[in-house]
């Protein structure tokens, strides 16, 4: 019956995310885990429940890392389903460890709380540890608007930490647990009192995006290179509105271009620039001076200048690099060699505004994300490619990503992709304009700007950091009474 209640978590932690959508779910989800863990007090079978959770989740959630794998990575079927399994067992041991020091905490009146922090808190280890942070708990609640009234103040944890807490005093109630145990749901009103998410928004500025829909299983010659950049340059001209656009956007590198050594893209973006008087940001592949690639934006201005270029810093595990762990792994990418990270934060000068261009999997990353509002950027950009998952869930879930990171720094932002979804997203996160995918089409996306900072923006995770420092008080003042002298301890029995 434990390992039932887990992996009954596990689905419902599933069906949570797109492509089930079920976000109701969210606040019961990890129920079925904590009543499996307050009747266990074996350690290690703990620690099997949280990661049999997590096993199941990954498999549901993320089964199209396999077929990227299998195909991209030209692994086979054995390969790719293999090398993903592999995945779901490594990525599973953040819940072990949940379950493990949960169960802990559960038998104390302080524990609920100090739970959901640990939940909150581990959620934040994931991408600086395992190298893939996706799908936190809280992104869930891209549906729940009072909910995502923490996102400014909190980041994605914060929400993180409600849901949690909620489905935490809701078993505790189940096992009719003392009512200074379940007390703690109050915290859960928390968000009621804070500033609502901003409704009507206006919007002051407007961008040309072109979503060429390029294959991704193609042979590149130097015909079809050039087919590619007609079409781009064509749908560029085509989607030209009655005003100059603030900007023209190009996705993420969906074709091998080179923009630095290639005089005809040069001569393509100058006529661009030139022809709807607007400065164009886009996707292309730069070299280090040792000849590594590196996934970049580049900006020209509306002058037909070659500006700066941002340099990707967080790099797609098995896309852009393979862990060491699995050496054996093909890169997806057709890129020869490991591409090279980044180092630091690049902001656009665009009419006296300022923007900022993360690159497809960075959204993942919110402590990265709000760098660039820090830099002073006031309108953001997502290039991205997400051609590799075909017409997986992974494309839902990405722009779920992208939504949150819209709440957490209160910005617009313009997502332009290769074959959707390409959008423009509010800073309550809401999807204002998206295209069709899987079709080759540019448009305008419509967008205001924003300079004002949020808490989070101004000080990252403080709440995951301090969430898991107070986890580990709570952790240390459970042990403490075994550490205190027999004569305590029988006093402390005795009354």
């Amino acid at each position: 019956m434990p390992f039932l209640l887990a992996a009954i978590s596990g689905v419902l932690l599933a069906l949570v995310f797109p492509r089930y959508d079920a976000w109701w779910l969210a606040p019961v989800a990890l129920t079925p885990l904590t009543l499996a863990m307050a009747h266990e007090y074996v350690p290690l079978r703990r620690f099997l429940l949280g990661w049999v959770m997590g096993l199941l989740f990954w498999a549901i959630t993320c089964s199209w890392i396999a077929s990227v794998l299998q195909v991209h990575g030209g692994l086979g079927f054995w390969g790719g389903w293999g090398s993903f399994a592999l995945f779901c067992v490594l990525k599973s041991i953040h819940y072990g460890l949940y379950s493990w020091l949960g169960g802990i905490l559960i038998r104390h009146w302080y524990g609920p709380p100090a739970m959901a922090l640990l939940w909150a808190g581990l959620e934040s280890t994931q991408e600086p540890l395992t190298g893939f942070g996706w799908l936190m708990l809280g992104n869930a609640a891209m549906e729940i608007p009072i909910a995502l009234r923490l996102a400014p103040y909190t980041g994605v944890y914060g929400i993180s930490f409600v849901l949690a807490l909620m489905s935490i005093c809701l078993a505790l109630i189940l096992l009719r647990k003392p009512r200074h145990y379940t007390a703690w749901l109050l915290f859960t009103l928390l968000p009621v009192f804070l500033p609502r998410v901003p409704e009507g928004l206006k919007t002051a500025g407007s961008a040309v995006a072109v979503q060429p829909n390029f294959p991704v299983l193609v042979d590149w010659t130097t015909d079809l290179y050039r087919q590619q950049k007609d079409l781009l340059t064509s749908l560029s001209l085509a989607a030209a509105p009655d005003r100059p656009p603030d900007l023209v956007l190009w996705p993420e590198t969906p074709t091998p271009i080179f923009f630095a050594t290639d005089p005809d893209l040069q001569g393509r973006v100058r006529d661009i620039t030139a022809a709807l008087r607007a400065p164009m940001l886009f996707g292309s592949i730069a070299r280090t001076a040792t000849g590594q690639a590196l996934n970049t934006a580049q900006f020209v201005n509306a002058k037909s200048e070659t500006g700066a270029r941002y340099d990707k810093v967080y790099l797609v595990p098995f896309g852009e690099y393979v862990p060491e762990l699995f050496s054996w792994v093909n890169q997806v990418s057709g890129e020869v060699g490991a591409y090279a990270p980044g180092q630091r934060v690049v902001t656009f000068p665009v009419d006296g505004r300022s923007v900022g261009a993360f690159i497809c999997y960075e959204s993942a990353v919110p402590h990265h994300v709000r760098q660039f509002a820090r830099a002073g950027a006031e309108l953001f950009v997502n290039l991205s490619n997400d051609g590799y998952f075909f017409a997986s869930a992974a494309r839902e879930q990405h722009l779920q990503l992208v939504r949150m990171r819209a709440v957490e720094n209160r910005r617009w932002i313009l997502r332009v992709t290769n074959n959707g979804i390409t959008a423009a997203v509010d800073p309550a996160g809401a999807i204002r304009q998206s295209f069709p995918g899987f079709q080759a089409m540019a448009g305008t996306l419509h967008f205001g700007w924003r300079s004002d900072l949020t808490p989070y923006t101004r000080y990252g995770d403080w709440f995951a950091t301090a969430g898991l420092a107070i986890a580990a008080l709570c952790l240390i003042a459970t042990q403490w009474p075994h550490y205190l002298p027999e004569s305590v301890r029988a006093e402390r029995r005795s009354s």
